[in-house]
């Protein structure tokens, strides 16, 4: 009698094994594709190849805005365009997946949840958790990235080619040098590399500056002059002449966009098309763009009411705003327990994104008897992925340990001993190692610098190998970084743009014993310090 076939676990997105199959059983957030027909593992050759094929994620797209004018001093609010502006979409992408119970079948799915004043925002692949967002209540400091201030400059600081920017919250702002915009006319210096930010900015100087990073820790948010409004199929640029098209476009349709922009570009601002703007009408980019620059004419209007540092425009809030960014025919489903949250996103998406709104539901976790993330087991592959040690489907592992200065993951075979020699085995590990890594930095959020200790391997190609499928697993991630090749001493060097605070610092706080040192001295060995 053949062995027992082992059980799928959580996250496991492969199809059932055939009977007869010894493969080991999958584990949480295992892709690899099922082994052969007849009972017999497929080899690792091709198990790579076929790992190799996987898609490089998913497109971006964008959704418009209208804006009006307020007679009071109130901040222009972000708001959903008219319903006839969504339109029907033309030559878009259908959901890989194909239809089960007239329902379409995408790839993706988020579970929305809400409680004690913030929102939880969990993103599936499959049944593996790769990304989890929490959105706390707006206010003066939290999740003000996307809001466009009047603020005024409180001191430049030469040295540090940066300036400190009143906004009219607590703390005061950043703006770098790069960030600063200015008329060439009002410089003395020729190059603009040349140009020192204290011939651009004055103390007590008011300027129109929009918040790119929210405040992470003790510093504080981070600024730029060159204002963008994003919408559904394009960005405007307001003053700029920019001119700029998706690049995951393909080249014929980069071609007709480019003739449209010149149709529909205002004279003074710049124009950015989204990657959602492939196959749309003219009409509908130009209906778009026009509703962008009614929404910048608004805030100008507010500009010129006041110079004290204030808010003069909203964004949209977090799950409304990955919605207009993301919600596209991969997702199969938007699931919401928040009531309120749930019709202030269904009618968004009805004016943006009409035929993907009924992919938008209720989930009412008193009928259902579970809460929602129990249901879909977000709260299990949650803590799974605050732990330190992360287990590879081979049976190797990834510790990741988190510093001030930089995040350091050691890659490790553990319980993988392989069945040929030490160096396939050490970089069949490898490649493992390599995609789970790019999924626990897109999952836990980890931005700044980042080493990978990967096991030594002497062949060049192996390790050229290892790097070029870190590369493209990083693919899926929409945050930017940057790998370098593989040193001799088996060390990856890269970065990922830091956005957001990571996923163990939104979710948890320090322990009050230790104060997130993560060890408490022996008895005798505490004090308290004298007052």
């Amino acid at each position: 009698m053949s062995e027992e076939t082992p059980r799928p676990q959580i996250g496991d997105t492969r199809p059932a094994p055939q009977v007869g199959d010894t493969r080991p059983a999958p584990q949480i957030g295992d892709t690899r594709p099922a082994p052969t027909s007849g009972g017999a593992p497929s080899s690792n050759a091709n198990r790579n190849r076929r790992r190799k094929k996987r898609g490089s994620g998913t497109s971006q797209g964008g959704t418009s805005s209208s804006a009006s004018s307020r007679a009071s001093e109130a901040p222009v609010e972000a708001s959903a365009p008219e319903a006839g502006d969504g339109g029907a979409k033309r030559n878009r992408r259908r959901s890989r997946g194909g239809d089960r119970r007239a329902k379409a079948q995408g790839r993706y799915a988020m579970y929305v949840h809400g409680s004690h004043g913030a929102t939880h925002i969990a993103t599936m692949e499959g049944r593996s958790l790769v990304e989890f967002r929490v959105a706390r209540a707006a206010d003066e400091t939290n999740q003000i990235d996307g809001n466009i201030y009047v603020g005024r400059v409180q001191n430049v600081l030469p040295g540090m080619e940066l300036a400190f920017v009143d906004i009219g919250i607590p703390k005061n702002a950043v703006l770098y040098r790069s960030d600063v915009a200015f008329d060439s006319d009002d410089v003395d210096s020729a190059p603009k590399n040349d140009k020192r930010i204290e011939e651009m900015l004055k103390a007590g100087q008011t300027i129109v500056c929009q918040v790119t990073k929210n405040a992470i820790g003790a510093k504080g948010a981070r600024l730029t002059q060159d204002v963008s409004l994003p919408g559904r199929f394009a960005v405007l640029v307001p003053n700029s002449q920019t001119i700029g098209i998706s690049k995951r476009l393909g080249d014929g349709e980069r071609k007709r966009l480019r003739k449209v922009i010149d149709d529909v570009r205002p004279a003074q601002h710049g124009i950015i098309v989204r990657t959602a703007a492939e196959g749309v009408a003219s009409d509908d980019l130009a209906r778009d763009v026009r509703s962008l620059a009614e929404k910048w004419a608004a805030i100008e209007a507010e500009v010129a009411k006041s110079p004290q540092p204030r808010l003069i425009y909203r964004d949209l809030d977090l799950a409304v705003r990955m919605l207009r960014e993301e919600l596209n025919d991969d997702y199969r489903s938007v699931l919401i327990d928040d009531k309120a949250l749930f019709d202030k996103v269904r009618e968004y998406v009805l004016a943006v994104n009409p035929e993907l709104a009924d992919r938008v539901e209720y989930y009412d976790a008193a009928a259902e008897g579970l809460p929602l993330f129990e249901r879909y087991f977000v709260q299990e592959q949650l803590q799974r992925a605050l732990d330190r040690k992360v287990w590879l489907p081979s049976g190797g592992s990834l510790i990741i340990e988190r510093t001030e200065a930089l995040t350091v993951i050691d890659v490790n075979t553990g319980k993988n001993v392989g069945s040929t020699n030490l160096e396939e085995t050490v970089f069949r590990n490898n490649l493992e190692a390599a995609e789970e890594v790019a999924r626990q930095l897109r999952l836990r959020d980890i931005g700044g610098i980042i080493v990978i200790d990967f096991i030594d391997m002497e062949s060049k190609s192996n390790r050229d190998a290892v790097a070029s499928a870190l590369r493209q697993a990083l693919q899926r991630d929409k945050t930017r970084t940057q790998v370098f090749d593989i040193s001799e001493l088996g060390l990856v060097e890269m970065t990922r743009k830091r956005v957001n605070e990571g996923l163990l610092e939104s979710v948890s706080s320090n322990c009050a014993t230790c104060d997130g040192r993560g060890f408490v001295l022996e008895a005798g060995l505490s004090w308290t310090p004298r007052a």
